[in-house]
């Protein structure tokens, strides 16, 4: 399990997502906004791990390296994905929705060919490391949520460095899981 590509894959997938977070703490409490939020990642994380497991059972690995591509599609479709209107009093709920209107394909794109190889302890433990990691990053949105200086930063930079990461991570996957090798050995 490679460790490195898992935070730079959580980074990449939620990157667009940590703007609509500034916004939504400014609207409700910190408290909702994190559960929503979790509930969501832990929802597809499952998810991404459950498809990629069924997917190794019947595929070699270096088909699996075909969903490399996924994530480079990513960033390179040039759709602008913005969170939906919901009309709903729940702030967990709120989040939650955004969350997987905002998230779900990116997520299981860039998270399937990630998670299909790891086993069902290895993946408590991813879902244990981005808890925390969601809850710190959560923590510190909340915290420089009234910086104008990194607002403007983010808002300039934020989508071209997600789509360098989406292809970063689609890239990776190609070449780790064997199949540019057994496509040169082809030839």
């Amino acid at each position: 399990m490679n460790w490195l590509l898992i935070l730079i894959t959580f980074l990449g997938v939620n990157l667009d997502f940590f703007f609509i977070l500034l916004l939504l703490l400014k609207k409700h409490k910190l408290g909702s906004v994190m559960m929503g939020y979790l509930i969501g990642l832990w929802t597809l994380l499952i998810l991404s791990f459950s498809v990629g497991q069924i997917l190794d059972r019947f595929l070699p690995e270096w088909v699996l390296g075909l969903l490399g591509i996924l994530p480079i599609y990513m960033a390179l479709k040039d759709e602008d994905e913005d969170a939906k209107e919901v009309n709903h009093k729940s702030s967990v709920v709120i989040t939650l929705i955004t969350y997987l209107s905002v998230c779900a394909g990116c997520n299981l794109a860039l998270f399937l060919p990630v998670l299909s190889t790891i086993s069902a302890i290895q993946i408590m433990e991813v879902i244990a490391v981005l808890t925390v990691l969601s809850i710190l990053v959560i923590l510190i949105i909340k915290w420089i949520g009234n910086i104008k200086p990194i607002n403007d930063l983010m808002e300039k930079y934020g989508e071209i460095l997600t789509k360098v990461v989406y292809i970063g991570v689609g890239i990776y996957v190609l070449f780790d899981s064997g199949l540019i090798a057994h496509v040169i050995s082809w030839f």
